[in-house]
């Protein structure tokens, strides 16, 4: 009888153990640039309407402005003028990259929404 209360008990510190470590894992996913980029992507393709190049395109483009942001801009001062000039280096290539992708048209749209 005791082994069986012994099991028991080791079965539920594993469960509460197994919960935490999803929960982790599933918060620290949400913060990864691919996920934010999956996320942006899919609301510019239901507000412009975009065709599948345009979204592989604009894709890539927001996991490499967020990957940049993470690497020079977040947790950085601000008033930096290293960090300024990033940013806006960084903002810039979206526009660019935005300005090449999309028609005239999306781009206004997508610009609006800035």
């Amino acid at each position: 009888m005791k082994n069986i209360f012994k099991v028991i008990a080791v079965a539920a510190v594993f469960l509460l153990g197994m919960q935490n470590t999803t929960a982790q894992t599933l918060s620290q996913d949400q913060d990864r640039p691919e996920v934010i980029a999956k996320q942006k992507t899919s609301d510019l393709s239901d507000a412009l309407n975009l065709t599948g190049d345009q979204q592989r395109y604009i894709f890539r483009a927001l996991t490499a402005k967020e990957v940049n942001y993470r690497k020079h801009i977040n947790g950085k001062d601000a008033t930096n003028p290293e960090v300024i000039a990033n940013k806006k280096k960084y903002d810039d290539l979206l526009v660019k990259s935005m300005k090449k992708t999309l028609t005239a048209e999306q781009f206004t749209a997508w610009e609006a929404m800035q």
